[in-house]
């Protein structure tokens, strides 16, 4: 967020590297002896005579078009206006010569039939329509053109809601388009974190297998060597070779040898033996105990890292979530910027020089 490039930031960086531009160029058009010129640049100045008087013919060309147009839209007006009047007189006349033919005085309801000739008399002293200065259809008329201001008003409001309407429609789309497009982004991202998560349980759960087959492997063969001891110890103790006199299995040749048919039972040595072994067995139980507890702390270990490993991963998950939110915030507020601030390159930056107008500047050495 702080390496944004603000619109006064790049305006700043335009007019710097503009500046730069011109004053290399200037440089080189002084330290270089072949392109070194004293003097006014002629070609220069003709360039813009002849620029300006271009720009000047095209303007008054404009202006006679313009003028030409608004002369010929006067005419046009003129002579529909004339044949509007023309036809409203020729419609005024109709209705006039229809009511002095067709709707006399003594056709009306009014006309008293006890005295048919009441309103024949009265003829001559009212004034007859259709005279010079009488506009009996004046009252319509306005009502007519009232009537129609207020058709073209409201075709004017209709066609403006119209508009309206349209660009609502055409930003909702746009907006709907980005809404489409971020859910799918987040509907990707989903099914990827899916298929880590059922990845990270599938192993674990075959971790939890391979441990849990190993330690009944291991209890097993535990188990068969207590049993294998247990039975070689009850074989001798239960023997038909032992007696209570021990000596008189002693060989001739020596105390390491015995004589099968006189053993009597063990001896000291061989009982001293016997205990050592079964501290050596209890003492091996001791330690493949502790490496059965040692196992455990580390399988529990395990499940702890696995489940640690699990949330850091939600975490995250909801963390590059957030930060693709505030992306797209980011770069809507830069694109906003970008149209901002093309608008107003637009609006400034009407006419950019180039470098045959900066070629006329600085031409001999201060």
């Amino acid at each position: 967020m702080d390496n944004i490039e603000t619109l006064k930031d790049r305006i700043a960086a335009t007019s710097l590297e503009r500046r730069r531009n011109r004053e290399m160029q200037r440089q080189d058009r002084i330290f270089n002896a072949k392109v070194r010129t004293i003097g006014i640049d002629k070609e220069a100045l003709d360039f813009q005579v002849n620029e300006r008087k271009r720009k000047e013919a095209k303007e008054a060309e404009s202006q006679k078009a313009y003028a030409e147009d608004v002369v010929l839209n006067d005419k046009a007006a003129c002579v529909l206006d004339q044949r509007q009047r023309n036809d409203e007189r020729l419609l005024q006349k109709a209705i006039d010569d229809f009511r002095l033919n067709f709707q006399p005085r003594w056709s009306r309801r009014e006309y008293d039939m006890s005295n048919p000739d009441e309103l024949r008399s009265q003829e001559g002293i009212q004034m007859l329509p259709g005279l010079v200065g009488e506009d009996p259809d004046s009252q319509g008329r306005l009502k007519r053109q009232q009537e129609q201001l207020r058709e073209w008003s409201i075709q004017q409001q209709h066609e403006l809601a119209t508009a309206r309407h349209q660009k609502r429609l055409e930003e909702q789309q746009y907006d709907q388009d980005r809404v489409d497009l971020d859910n799918k982004a987040l509907q990707l991202q989903k099914m990827e974190e899916e298929r880590l998560r059922a990845v990270a349980l599938a192993t674990k759960d075959f971790n939890l297998a391979k441990a849990a087959e190993n330690a009944e492997k291991r209890w097993k063969e535990w188990r068969q060597e207590q049993e294998d001891n247990r039975t070689d110890i009850l074989n001798q103790l239960q023997g038909e070779v032992l007696t209570e006199s021990k000596e008189q299995g002693i060989s001739v040749l020596g105390l390491p040898r015995l004589r099968p048919d006189h053993y009597k039972g063990l001896m000291n040595t061989q009982l001293q033996l016997i205990d050592d072994q079964q501290r050596q067995i209890e003492e091996k139980k001791r330690i493949l105990a502790e490496q059965q507890q040692e196992e455990r702390q580390q399988e529990a270990l395990r499940m702890s890292s696995a489940r640690t490993a699990l949330l850091l991963e939600r975490q995250q998950a909801r963390i590059n979530k957030q930060l693709r939110r505030t992306l797209d915030n980011t770069n809507a507020q830069l694109a906003e910027a970008r149209r901002q601030q093309t608008k107003h390159l637009e609006k400034v930056y009407t006419n950019i020089p180039d470098e045959r107008f900066f070629s006329q500047f600085n031409t001999s050495s201060r």
